[in-house]
C-alpha cells in the first residue's frame, strides 16, 4: 500500500520502486529561477555597446555564424554568462552548507573567513609566484580555503555551541587572512599588484573557456556531493541529538559538508576572485521564496545563478563602456540586503 506524500509535496518515482519527495513550491521556485537565469543571459549576449539580433544568435548558435559577431557570443559573452551562472551555484551551495552548520543566517563563507582565506591562497600564486595560471591560482585558493577550514575546526573542538564558535572564530581568522593579504599587496611591485587587486575584486570581465571547462568539470563532483549533503543537513537541522538518534554520524557530517563547501567556495574564487555576499543572500532568499522545511539545494543554486548573472549584467551597464568588476556589485547589493536583515528583530533565528 502506497502512502499519500506529505502535504505540499509530490511523489516522483524511481527505478527498483523507489521514490524520491520533491516539495511544490520548491519545484515552482526552482523552474521560475531557471527561467529567469536564461533570460538574463541570453539579454547579457545579445545586448551592450556592440547588439546582435535575437535571428543572427540563434544563427550563430548554429553554426551558420562567423565574423565580429560570432566571435563576440560565442568567444566573450556566452562563457561569462556560463561563468556566473556556475560560480553563482557554487557559492549559493556553499553559504547554504555554511549557514546550516551554524544555524545562522550570517554563516556565510564571506563572513566567517574562507573566502578570505581561499584569496589569500590566491593572491600567493599570483603575487610570489607570478602565475596567472588558472589552475595553479585553483590549487592556491583551494589550500588557502582548507587551511582556513582546519583552523576553524580547531578552534571549534569541544565547543558546546559550535554555530556561534563557528562563526566568530572564522571572523577572526578572516581578520588575520585579510592582513595578510594586503601585506602580500604591499610588497608586490605595482604591476603585479594591479593585477591582484583586479582580480580581488571578483570580476568576469576577462573569462573564457578554458576556465569555464575547469570550473564546471570541478563542479560536476562537488554540486552532487552538495545535493547529498542538503538532504543529511535536513536532518541535522532538527538537532544533535535527533539527527544522532535518526543514525547521522555528526561528526564525519558536518566534516565532509564543511570540505564540500570549501571546495565550492575555492573553485568558485579561483575562476572569478572572492564574490562577496552571493553565498549570504541566495539561500535566505530562497528559504523566503520556497518556504520548505530545512535547506533546499536545488533552488539555491538557482537562486546564486540568477543573482549573479543579473549583477554582471549590471556591471557591464551601469557605467558602459566601462565595466564594473561585478565583485563591486554584489558588494553593495548584498550589503544593502545585509543591513535589512540586521535590523529585522528575527535576524539571529
Amino acid at each position: 500500500m502506497t502512502r499519500s506524500p506529505p502535504g505540499g509535496h509530490l511523489r516522483l518515482p524511481l527505478p527498483g520502486k523507489r521514490a524520491v519527495l520533491m516539495h511544490q513550491r520548491s519545484m515552482l521556485v526552482c523552474s521560475t529561477l531557471l527561467a529567469i537565469g536564461l533570460v538574463v543571459a541570453a539579454v547579457t549576449a545579445m545586448t551592450g555597446t556592440y547588439e546582435i539580433a535575437p535571428s543572427r544568435a540563434l544563427a550563430i548558435l548554429r553554426g551558420a555564424g562567423s565574423g565580429t559577431d560570432a566571435f563576440l557570443l560565442l568567444e566573450q559573452r556566452l562563457p561569462r554568462a556560463a561563468a556566473a551562472a556556475l560560480v553563482g551555484a557554487a557559492l549559493a551551495a556553499s553559504g547554504a552548507i555554511f549557514q546550516s552548520l551554524s544555524r545562522n543566517p550570517l554563516g556565510s563563507p564571506d563572513l566567517i573567513g574562507f573566502t578570505t582565506g581561499a584569496a589569500s591562497g590566491g593572491l600567493v600564486a599570483i603575487l610570489l609566484f607570478g602565475s596567472t595560471s588558472t589552475p595553479l591560482i585553483a590549487a592556491g585558493t583551494l589550500v588557502g580555503g582548507l587551511a582556513t577550514a582546519l583552523a576553524t575546526i580547531a578552534l571549534n573542538r569541544g565547543a558546546t555551541r559550535v554555530g556561534d564558535r563557528l562563526i566568530v572564530g572564522g571572523i577572526a581568522i578572516a581578520a588575520m587572512a585579510s592582513a595578510v593579504n594586503d601585506f602580500l599587496l604591499s610588497r608586490a611591485d605595482i604591476q603585479a599588484a594591479e593585477v591582484a587587486k583586479a582580480w580581488q575584486y571578483g570580476s568576469l570581465n576577462a573569462i573564457t573557456w578554458p576556465p569555464v571547462a575547469l570550473l564546471a568539470m570541478a563542479l560536476t563532483a562537488l554540486l552532487p556531493a552538495a545535493l547529498c549533503c542538503g538532504h543529511i543537513l535536513r536532518f541535522m537541522e532538527l538537532g544533535d541529538d535527533v539527527a544522532a538518534g535518526l543514525g547521522v554520524p555528526l561528526t564525519r557530517a558536518r566534516t565532509a559538508a564543511l570540505l564540500v563547501g570549501v571546495a565550492l567556495a575555492g573553485v568558485a574564487v579561483a575562476t572569478a576572485g572572492p564574490i562577496g555576499f552571493i553565498a549570504l543572500v541566495a539561500p535566505q532568499l530562497t528559504r523566503r521564496l520556497t518556504r520548505a522545511p530545512g535547506t533546499v539545494m536545488l533552488p539555491t543554486m538557482a537562486m546564486g545563478a540568477v543573482i549573479l548573472l543579473a549583477g554582471d549584467l549590471l556591471a557591464q551597464r551601469l557605467l558602459s563602456p566601462f565595466q564594473l568588476p561585478v565583485g563591486l556589485v554584489t558588494a553593495a547589493l548584498g550589503g544593502g540586503y545585509l543591513t535589512w536583515l540586521l535590523t529585522r528583530p528575527d535576524h539571529t533565528a
